[in-house]
């Protein structure tokens, strides 16, 4: 592996520099960054934002632990919230699951579904066998529309300025996919959103408004060109619609497992720290010349948060890929 290779592979876990010099953190912060390190980055900021207000607001911290119950109810409340909180977060993801228990004649169904698009799939791209892992679909769509594109510009005359331009749309949505494609240092949800984010329903439709305009004009080589385009638009246009159900049903999942874990240690911690307050017992150890009680009190609180700060990590991603891909498909919604 090179080292741009290996650089690359850590995008997902730190905001690399794009080719360009430049860092969006936005986009690392929604779509590309690993859940986990974006939980460690909220968690960061959550601790160094408590220190940082507790030590620019001189207070007295013991006083507030001894003699008021201010600490005490915040942290309660934290206890209650992540009970309540890993409840939804798994009846959710039990709902999500339950689409897998079905009847026999529903399973047989989509089974009989899944050979059938294959089969279309493998028709289409001219390949005996259909490609089953969703870089090799996309990479077999890509050059498929490609080429059936380039054909049709072959059978196309210059003056048929719509024809022209629908085929550049083509080209470059292809061209951008596959560069898309060619970038494997994203991890497994940079596959699926390499789909998701390929925007495929302004192509479907032009295909259909230029077939039906010119439906007595066009000849019979240049239509078989359109309806292979056509298919072939289709089966991706089927083919990304999946990729959201499959990304939503791994991210639900991953979810769920990872704020079970987060959560027992959390719910120890803060009913133990609620305890040592209770009793008195407050460490007396400084830490990086932070006064004992604010570096306590700081840190049982982010570890109380942890939960909440980790379905803000993957909320943050599904919510951002369902509002990047409601606009797209055969319907446009302006926001």
């Amino acid at each position: 592996m090179t080292v741009p290779d290996y650089i690359e592979s850590w995008r997902s876990w730190f905001p690399i520099p794009t080719s360009d010099g430049g860092i969006d953190l936005t986009r690392w912060l929604l779509l590309e960054g690993n859940r986990y390190a974006v939980t460690g980055a909220l968690l960061t900021m959550t601790l160094v934002s408590i220190i940082g207000i507790g030590s620019l607001w001189t207070f007295k911290m013991s006083l507030i632990l001894t003699e008021t119950q201010a600490v005490q109810t915040v942290l309660n409340s934290f206890l209650s919230g992540i009970i309540l909180l890993v409840s939804i977060v798994v009846s959710i993801n039990s709902i999500v699951l339950s689409y897998d228990i079905t009847h026999i004649d529903t399973q047989e169904d989509r089974v009989e579904g899944m050979m059938q698009f294959r089969d279309r799939v493998g028709r289409t791209t001219g390949t005996e066998v259909s490609p089953t892992d969703p870089n090799s679909f996309l990479n077999a769509m890509a050059e498929t529309i490609r080429q059936e594109a380039n054909e049709l510009a072959a059978d196309t005359e210059d003056s048929d300025e719509d024809v022209q331009k629908y085929i550049d749309r083509i080209i470059e949505t292809t061209d951008h996919l596959e560069r898309s494609i060619s970038d494997g240092g994203n991890g497994r949800f940079g596959v699926l959103w390499r789909g998701l984010e390929t925007d495929y329903g302004p192509m479907v439709n032009q295909s259909r408004e230029i077939t039906s305009k010119y439906e007595d004009d066009i000849p019979e080589s240049r239509k078989e060109h359109f309806d292979n385009l056509i298919e072939a638009l289709e089966l991706f246009a089927t083919g990304r619609e999946y990729f959201k159900t499959l990304y939503y049903t791994l991210e639900i999942s991953e979810l769920s497992r990872t704020l079970l874990v987060v959560s027992l240690p959390a719910i120890v911690v803060t009913a133990s720290t609620i305890l040592a307050i209770n009793a008195g017992l407050l460490p007396d150890v400084w830490v990086f010349g932070l006064p004992p009680l604010l570096t306590f009190v700081s840190l049982s609180m982010t570890i109380a948060l942890a939960p909440f700060l980790v379905l803000t990590a993957y909320m943050l991603r599904v919510a951002t890929v369902a509002r990047r891909t409601a606009g797209a498909g055969p319907f446009i919604i302006q926001s």
